[in-house]
């Protein structure tokens, strides 16, 4: 988080000497964040290996950053949000249509990635030809929000980097736009220098038009704290296949003979391809392979107790695991989904106050053009949970419904359901009054 303070603002907007401090606190993260960009994409550490003297150097990198995000993400925004008023009118139903308009659902689940890789996702509000508001995502690597120092840490501006580029694709400076509550100020610059004002234009969304998805309260990927446990696994893996390389290209020692070509001329190498022996002439000669004894059990044991550390400390689940057999009840699924049902609890708190500053904007732009509409804060925002579903527990839940349906059905306790979800909740506020 990039803090000022607002006295340091003329009118609210910031200096362009202003700007160009923020600018150099961000480029002390953008190391960081390029890092673990290149870390997603399979840029690990092993790929860098480098072995002398001809010896095997398999680089084997895995994609558990991958398997990391996928899952976090997934279960966090793979169910697109919903969103709920309570008297619902035009002025809600235009701010849907606005909202599906501009692929919210796929802008979340990017959003949703983008946190997961690089501890926060950045979004930005625009208005298109037809003065609607629309949202799109931002490159975190190259957007960020500056905000101030009070408790509650308000957004100040936001700031938008763009590389200039030559038609050779060379670069030959920076556009760099600022976002205050009420301008767009569009600033440049070629070198180092600090920026100067090109232009800038009016926005009407009464906030400052981008706002930052956290992933935690450290700004975290989800994968940052495993990143040296990942190399490791890397290292073993690759380790495995070289000894298994250098076992299969053993030495041939010779004791007590010297073996040279036969009378045809052939090498030692070549009678053994052809003929698979070798006349050895003394009794007391032996021939055998110099190799290393390889121990696959300590190797295999330090493999899985590497990737369970991972699992854990990442709290994603190993889905290959025996333990997620196909037949194992709900309770027992959401037992072991528990540490990553904690995690994206965490992680839907910041989800949500990343929203709940997305339908400010769009609220107070829509509320210009004559809309009536709610507060952002009486907007219901409901998120849905990707899980397996165990049907044989359900069917089984399903016919014991059925077997007490009739006589309820005759008190007139209950109406007549065929939806599986109506019945389950039946059953579950059935199971409540029995328990009070």
């Amino acid at each position: 988080m990039i803090i000022v303070d607002r006295e340091w603002l003329a009118d609210g907007e910031p200096s362009p000497e202003l700007v160009e401090e923020v600018m150099k606190q961000f480029e002390g993260e953008s190391a960081r964040l390029e890092k673990l960009r290149r870390f997603y994409n399979g840029e690990h550490a092993i790929c860098e290996r480098w072995r002398g003297g001809g010896a095997p150097n398999h680089r084997l990198w895995h994609d558990l950053p991958g398997y990391i995000v996928a899952m976090t993400s997934g279960y966090l925004a793979g169910e697109p949000v919903q969103y709920s008023a309570g008297e619902a009118d035009e002025g809600f139903d235009v701010l849907r249509e606005a909202l599906k308009k501009s692929m919210s659902s796929s802008v979340d689940s990017e959003l949703a990635t983008d946190a997961a890789i690089y501890g926060k996702g950045v979004e930005l509000y625009y208005a298109d030809r037809e003065a609607m508001p629309r949202l799109c995502q931002a490159n975190p690597r190259n957007a960020f929000v500056v905000y101030d120092n009070t408790v509650e840490h308000a957004p100040v501006f936001g700031v938008l980097i763009c590389d200039r580029m030559d038609q050779r694709y060379q670069k030959k400076g920076q556009k760099i736009t600022v976002m205050t509550d009420r301008w767009m100020i569009h600033l440049e610059r070629k070198g180092r220098e600090i920026p100067w004002e090109v232009s800038r234009e009016r926005h009407f969304f009464g906030y400052v038009p981008m706002t930052e998805f956290w992933n935690n309260q450290r700004e975290r990927g989800d994968f940052e704290g495993v990143m040296n446990l990942i190399d490791a696994y890397d290292i073993l893996q690759s380790d495995r296949i070289n000894d298994k390389q250098q076992f299969t290209d053993a030495l041939m020692v010779i004791y007590g003979a010297t073996v040279e070509e036969d009378a045809e001329g052939r090498t030692v190498q070549q009678r053994l391809k052809e003929t698979r022996t070798l006349e050895m002439p003394a009794s007391d000669a032996k021939v055998e392979y110099l190799t290393k004894q390889l121990s696959e059990s300590d190797t295999e044991v330090l493999k899985n107790g590497l990737k369970a550390d991972i699992h854990k400390l990442s709290f994603v689940p190993d889905l290959t695991d025996e333990a997620f057999a196909g037949n194992v009840s709900g309770v027992a699924m959401e037992y072991k989904l528990f540490g990553l049902e904690q995690l994206t609890r965490t992680k839907e708190r910041w989800f949500r106050e990343g929203l709940l500053w997305r339908l400010r904007c769009m609220v107070s732009f829509l509320r210009l053009k004559g809309f009536e509409l709610p507060e952002a804060e009486e907007i219901g925002i409901q998120f849905s949970r990707s899980l397996p579903v165990n049907r044989l527990e359900m069917a089984q839940t399903l016919r014991e419904y059925e077997n007490m349906a009739p006589r309820k059905l005759l008190l007139g306790q209950i109406p007549f359901v065929e939806d599986v979800e109506e019945a389950m909740k039946l059953l579950e506020s059935e199971q409540k009054i029995k328990e009070a």
